[in-house]
């Protein structure tokens, strides 16, 4: 069998610390070919990926393509750079190409076996939270590839019963494949890991929120509800000053400045700090060292980032919505996101409770035992063969 696989939303290959859709796409990849060494693998790059990047790919079964004309596509119209990617295609005589996210185009002419996976569903359910831009294209290349795909992975059954929503016909082409989790969050932290709190300016116990600052990820609420938890911490331990502050680590997204200008609003800047973009290394500690951890994001098609939190014993408060009751079942203290002192009451709860919050870090250790990317690539491996 002939597979091939967009891995074109592959970030940084050689740190393999890739966020969303780049993440699964490498971790798919790579534990795909630990577990099969007989099918032919061939892998889709942007040229302008090194080379360099790519070589831990390399293996017997392994044929690394570039497309030709990333740097030079923006000089050609939309209808030659279909005809160009359909004829690369084509050319590599596949059995099945699996494209890694439904916001990737695979040219209408071309003709060979599709699967797609699905992620992220949000701007249906929230339109309001994206971009015009981003969630009008996203439709189009959604139900353009919803329609020619031969079968579709959901990573969560959310999804999947999302996805019926917008096509009536899409469940029964459509398989649910649990996203998996990184093995690095359930080794024991790094030497000097002490070390990484300080460098973001933690001098205090903290809470943590991991995420793109983005307004689907609810951060304003959780600015605000961090404001009234500050005030019920300290005038419950009868002091002037809360004894906690928020990390909120990740890349900047749409309107982030305005999300920051927020703390500012809120009087927050000696209590709030951002870490921007935060390398593969650094998250094991952020999590360990952190009281507890907080999603309260207004859909997710998935929530790996509850699973980190899980592996690495860090009690999780996250929604109620979207994939997450799903994936966490009842290993994590839900709360309604749009319930601001609702958000601001959990995290008072579980800062005045530590038994509670060993309670959660042990139900989330075992319920973080059940995903792993190796059992991801299987049940990948297994559709792969089935649609042949």
């Amino acid at each position: 069998m002939r597979i091939g696989i967009d891995a074109r939303m592959i970030l940084n290959p050689k740190k393999g610390d890739a966020i969303g859709v780049g993440h699964y796409t490498y971790q798919l990849i790579r534990h795909l070919l630990i577990i099969d060494k007989e099918n032919e693998y061939v892998l889709f790059f942007d040229a302008r990926v090194r080379q360099k990047d790519v070589r831990k790919f390399s293996q017997p079964n392994v044929k690394i393509v570039f497309y030709p004309f990333s740097d030079y596509k923006k000089y050609l119209p939309g209808a030659y750079n279909e005809i160009l990617t359909a004829a690369i295609l084509a050319r590599e005589h596949l059995d099945v190409v699996h494209v890694t996210s439904a916001e990737i185009r695979i040219p209408s002419t071309y003709r060979g076996k599709i699967i797609v996976t699905l992620h992220d569903l949000g701007i249906y359910s929230s339109p309001e939270y994206y971009k015009n831009t981003h969630r009008l294209r996203a439709k189009v290349v959604h139900h353009f590839m919803l329609r020619k795909a031969h079968h579709v992975i959901a990573v969560s059954q959310k999804i999947k019963d999302d996805a019926q929503k917008i096509n009536d016909h899409i469940s029964e082409k459509t398989s649910v494949i649990h996203s998996g989790l990184d093995e690095r969050f359930f080794n024991s932290e790094p030497e000097n890991g002490h070390i990484i709190p300080k460098k973001f300016g933690i001098t205090k116990k903290y809470i943590l929120f991991l995420g793109t600052i983005e307004p689907i990820k609810n951060v304003t609420r959780l600015l605000h509800a961090f404001s009234i938890f500050k005030e019920m911490r300290a005038k419950n331990n009868r002091e002037e000053k809360c004894d906690y502050q928020l990390l909120i680590a990740g890349k900047p997204g749409w309107l982030a400045q305005d999300i920051k200008n927020f703390v500012h609003d809120l009087q927050l800047t000696k209590d709030v700090r951002f870490t921007g973009y935060v390398i593969g290394d650094e998250l094991v500690p952020l999590f360990t060292h952190a009281e507890f951890f907080v999603l309260p994001s207004l859909y997710e098609g998935f929530g790996t980032t509850v699973l980190e939190a899980f592996a690495t014993g860090t009690p999780v408060i996250a929604s109620n919505v979207g994939s997450i009751p799903e994936i966490v079942k009842d290993a994590a203290y839900l709360i309604d996101p749009i319930d601001t002192k609702g958000i601001a009451e959990a995290m008072t709860t579980f800062a005045s409770d530590a038994i509670l919050r060993d309670a959660y870090r042990a139900k989330g250790r075992e319920r973080a035992k059940d995903f792993s990317w190796h059992k991801t690539a299987q049940e990948t491996l297994a559709l792969y063969c089935t649609i042949l």
